[in-house]
């Protein structure tokens, strides 16, 4: 098998398209605490928001689309397997490196440098929790990357983060809200398919059989608990009537 034989849409386009709306939502609700957080006056509400933030961006903005648009993915003729573990690690660095990139700009002064470095952290959050999850696949087979489509797809990330945070932070009207969101999903979804151009699998089937849960088993449970996430961010945004794309503090 070689990187001619995979594929990345083999359930058609709509997993492209589920997997930006899952990028933009998680994206709009992350953004709009990150607004609220510098609305907010006192560091413990900021700090909440904040976490709150990395928690929809990180978790289900990156995370749970990058699981999405993997459904997509297949290499005919070969299982595909998850390591759960290395699958629960990812999030874990996605929501934390994200969580530090806002934190620069809700719990401190801002400024243009901590807005770019702030970008920064959240792309290279985006791209490491990609790689990361692509280093727990499990199939009879290796994977190689080329190194200018990786330097390419964390280029992506980190650039349209970055804008996502200026349309929020510096812009702060609705409509730049939305346009941030927008923005900040095609951060994840253009970072994501970039990296996986880079892909060459090679096959070997002298490896052991692939252990771990299938694209599916880990997408199921996660979506549902996602939904649960932006149910919860959401009630928690429209039950105070301030605007959370005006800063107030």
């Amino acid at each position: 098998m070689n990187h001619g034989t995979m594929e990345h849409f083999s359930f058609d386009l709509w997993t492209v398209i589920t997997a930006y709306a899952v990028a933009v939502v998680g994206s709009l609700i992350g953004l709009s605490c990150m607004a609220r957080a510098r609305a907010e006056v006192t560091r413990r509400a900021r700090g909440r928001w904040t976490a709150l933030g990395a928690l929809a961006i990180g978790g289900v903005g990156i995370w749970l689309m990058h699981f999405v648009a993997m459904l997509g993915f297949a290499v005919p003729g070969a299982t595909i397997k998850f390591d759960v573990l290395v699958t629960a690690l990812s999030a874990v660095v996605a929501i934390g490196v994200v969580g530090l990139g806002l934190s620069l700009v809700t719990l401190l002064r801002f400024s243009g440098l901590r807005l770019v470095a702030a970008g920064v952290l959240a792309g290279v959050g985006v791209a490491g929790m990609h790689y990361l999850g692509m280093s727990a696949i499990s199939l009879k087979g290796e994977i190689s990357y080329d190194p200018a489509l990786v330097g390419a797809s964390v280029a992506i990330a980190v650039v349209a983060a970055t804008a996502a945070f200026w349309f929020t932070l510096v812009v702060k009207t609705p409509v730049a809200g939305v346009l941030a969101g927008l923005v900040m999903g095609l951060a994840v979804t253009g970072m994501h398919y970039t990296g996986m151009a880079a892909i060459t699998v090679t096959g070997d089937a002298d490896l052991s059989t692939p252990t771990g849960s299938s694209a599916f088993d880990l997408v199921f449970p996660v979506f549902l608990i996602g939904g649960l996430v932006v149910a919860v961010l959401l009630w928690m945004l429209f039950s105070t009537a301030d605007d959370p794309f005006t800063e107030t503090a």
